[in-house]
């Protein structure tokens, strides 16, 4: 009896080591052009605008309210290296908040990849 309370106390503690969440999870990105308007405004709406809006706030150093300006951050500020870091790593973006479900990082960079299309 107690070897099968041990097997089965031993089989609960390797299915509970399991460390996926759905933020972490890798998603296909989809396999037709990536373009702000169609794919990208929606993350930054959702993301970003809070601090980085017409007025940036919280020390955001620049609005992400155009696709200029979001282009502009991609290409010299930094955007794709900051919304990659690790939860709780030191610049990490959104700042303050939860980093972006992998998903939507593939996707942003895979906009990048594909030349930052309007």
């Amino acid at each position: 009896m107690k070897k099968i309370i041990a097997l089965l106390g031993g089989a609960l503690l390797v299915s509970a080591c399991e460390n996926d969440s759905p933020a972490d999870l890798t998603y296909p990105v989809p396999q037709e052009t990536i373009t702000y308007n169609a794919h990208v405004k929606t993350i930054i709406n959702n993301n970003c605008i809070i601090c980085h809006g017409t007025t940036p706030s919280n020390g955001a150093p620049m609005p992400l309210t155009t696709y200029s300006a979001v282009k502009q951050a991609v290409q010299s500020r930094g955007l794709l290296d900051r919304i990659s870091r690790p939860q709780g790593a030191p610049g990490m973006m959104p700042n303050g908040g939860t980093r972006l479900p992998q998903s939507q990082i593939e996707l942003i960079n895979q906009w990048a990849v594909q030349g930052l299309q309007e």
